[in-house]
């Protein structure tokens, strides 16, 4: 797809996640009267704000560009022609939206057959939104952005995300053997949202053992137009999957998969 293209479908993409993120927002505000769920476990929440807003980004996706597929957390996958599809997280970070904190965030991403290719992220109560296009540079606010030049494992903050598919000693361990190295590590709500942030430049990492294509194919394409690498995400039908996750600055990648093994599915399933 030709950049003119990208950027077009870029700037429609980031006023539909403008409009979630004020929906969302809304209900942000209202929270206390939401009806919440649980969904594979206690852990797993959701509540008719994430459903209404996905709904809200598909339509509008949907009438702006009918012939793409689009993969959403709450409604699943629906298929299209034109090799493109968006991948949708409408409230990343459910568990400290419910609870009022700020760590949450919309995630609209698009990917094709050589993968990320779009990537807006929306912070609603932090008034953020990281944008970017294959061929178009990272911007936060309109301002553009780079992954850290000069901080590193030891001088920086390495952010890190865990679920219940993965054992729980294993996560421990990852946590000791990052920390023997002399790293510093945090967690922040949303796991897309720190992944931004290695885009940003305030974090030099994110890794999770097991996540899903709607929490960070947006991001995905902000840390690699902003200059960081990140570990490939599995595509065609295996998109629906989660896989492990991995993002960061050049000189730190390398490192962060060797400390955390995020990459070894033997490990991490053994």
């Amino acid at each position: 797809m030709q950049i003119t293209e990208l950027t077009r479908r870029l700037a429609v993409a980031e006023t539909i996640a403008a409009r979630a993120g004020a929906l969302a927002l809304r209900y942000f505000h209202d929270r206390d009267s939401l009806h919440i769920e649980a969904k594979r476990t206690l852990q797993d929440m959701v509540s008719e704000a994430d459903r209404e807003v996905e709904t809200l980004i598909r339509d509008a996706l949907s009438a702006a560009f009918p012939d793409d597929a689009l993969l959403g957390e709450e409604h699943g996958i629906s298929p299209g022609t034109s090799g493109l599809t968006w991948v949708i997280d409408p409230i990343d970070g459910t568990a400290p939206f419910l609870a009022g904190l700020p760590g949450w965030c919309v995630s609209i991403g698009a990917c094709d057959a050589d993968g990320p290719v779009i990537g807006v992220i929306v912070a609603p109560v932090l008034d953020e939104t990281f944008t970017a296009a294959r061929g178009v540079p990272t911007r936060l606010n309109g301002i553009e952005v780079r992954v850290a030049d000069r901080l590193d494992l030891t001088t920086g903050l390495v952010g890190i995300g865990a679920n219940d598919r993965v054992p729980a000693p294993k996560v421990g361990l990852m946590l000791s053997d990052l920390m023997a190295a002399g790293a510093n590590w945090t967690r922040y709500g949303s796991g897309a949202l720190m992944l931004a942030w290695v885009a940003a430049g305030r974090l030099v990492g994110y890794v999770e053992p097991r996540m899903s294509a709607w929490d960070c194919m947006a991001a995905y394409c902000l840390i690699e137009q902003a200059g960081g690498q990140v570990l490939a995400f599995p595509l065609d039908e295996a998109i629906t999957r989660p896989a492990p996750v991995a993002g960061a600055r050049p000189g730190t990648f390398d490192e962060v998969l060797r400390l955390t093994r995020v990459d070894d599915i033997v490990y991490w399933e053994g």
